[in-house]
């Protein structure tokens, strides 16, 4: 797609801004259909399809936010002049083709679409089939505010595969495709890897670790905690395993308190088999593989660790590398498991809850990503864009 210049992307923007406020009883009423032909049994996957006069507002005020940005491309990232007089220059440059998969959420058709667009990429949405009469209403929204400007739909468009079409897309994609970003769960992120013949950019999944220091803060911990687990339960920033440290004062007294506290929430209680000691009428672990598990439920499963290294270790091994915290009023041991634990963000003493665009400073967000490469946490407008290399000369050859 070629390059357009800031006045035009943002003039699309506000086009944007003016449809969706005006479509907005359209959407929810689509929305409705989804809604009635979803089978409920998953209510972390319902609690993600709602689109609702809230729901809008977010959407208007990510497009908003979007268009308040600076332009992300053509930024100028070093300049340097060769001894030979080559004037080596390196900016921002857009990726080119987007293509992110995802499940539910029909907002996510607008923030993935807003941030790719404003980052210069074209991008095609794959949504699930459960939110299709909110997306098809969302893309009409987009496609009038591209055609209104004078551009091409092409630049935001929404694919109608069925889940074989998909895996066929992936393997032989009839457009060039750049950069694949599943937003999803293990067997979504494992489907687009074995199929996809172009970069993949893993984001979604959660599976986020609490670690209790024998130094902590008790009330705090169960604050944290109680928010990390219920705020919000169908979010990858959720909380999904607690760790105790078994030195910490009061110990047996303190897991009954924070088991008291979960039940008050309505929250599901698992146990390994050294905290069925303390609470034995709760379900005791019996496959290790559960700690590997992304829960999406009112549900959370305490351990007991011997120490900060066992934590770190045990959050290491199992955890979705994309969140973890430790609640310690020791500062040096905050920074020892902040800096050796592998997520994407780490925490002290806060909630998990706060792994967000949004919340970071970062603005809307295509995806949390969990890959090292090209980015780590958040994918916000500014890490939509790659980099290249513009080379000046006067008819140097290399010698």
């Amino acid at each position: 797609m070629k390059l357009l210049n800031t006045e035009i992307k943002n003039n699309v923007l506000k086009s944007m801004l003016q449809i969706l406020d005006r479509e907005r009883h359209t959407i929810i009423e689509a929305n409705k259909k989804d809604l009635d032909a979803f089978q409920k049994a998953d209510q972390a996957l319902y609690d993600r399809l709602i689109v609702n006069d809230k729901k809008v507002d977010e959407m208007l005020a990510a497009v908003e936010a979007v268009m308040l940005q600076d332009d992300p491309v053509g930024k100028e990232i070093s300049n340097t002049t060769l001894k030979n007089k080559l004037n080596i220059v390196n900016t921002t440059a857009p990726f080119g083709t987007i293509l992110i998969i995802y499940e539910s959420r029909p907002d996510v058709t607008i923030e993935a679409a807003v941030l790719a667009f404003k980052a210069n990429n074209k991008i095609l949405l794959k949504g699930g089939k459960e939110a299709l009469h909110s997306n098809l209403v969302l893309e009409q929204c987009w496609h009038e505010a591209l055609e209104a400007n004078g551009l091409s739909k092409d630049w935001i468009k929404l694919l109608h595969l069925k889940r074989e079409e998909t895996q066929e897309f992936l393997k032989n994609p009839t457009e060039p495709l750049d950069l694949i970003v599943p937003r999803g769960g293990e067997r979504l992120i494992n489907f687009v890897k074995t199929h996809a013949t172009c970069a993949v950019l893993v984001s979604g999944r959660g599976n986020n670790f609490l670690y209790v220091s024998e130094y902590a803060d008790w009330s705090k911990a169960v604050n944290v905690i109680i928010n990390a687990k219920t705020d919000k339960i169908s979010g990858c920033n959720a909380l999904d395993k607690v760790l105790i440290n078994k030195n910490l004062p009061q110990y047996a007294t303190k897991i009954k308190m924070l088991k008291q506290k979960l039940e008050q929430h309505h929250v599901e209680i698992l146990v390994d088999h050294k905290i069925s000691d303390i609470l034995p009428e709760h379900n005791t672990i019996a496959d290790h593989h559960i700690w590997y598990e992304e829960f999406l439920a009112l549900k959370l499963l305490i351990g007991e660790v011997s120490s900060l290294e066992d934590a770190i270790a045990t959050i290491n091994k199992y955890s979705g590398k994309h969140s973890a915290s430790i609640i310690t009023e020791e500062k040096a041991e905050a920074m020892t498991f902040m800096h050796n634990v592998d997520s994407a963000a780490v925490y002290h003493n806060a909630s998990t809850r706060f792994t967000d665009g949004g919340q970071m400073g970062v603005g809307a967000e295509l995806a949390i990503s969990t890959d090292k490469l090209h980015h780590r946490g958040p994918l916000g407008l500014n890490q939509l864009v790659t980099n290249k290399y513009y080379v000046y000369g006067d008819g140097q050859v290399r010698v």
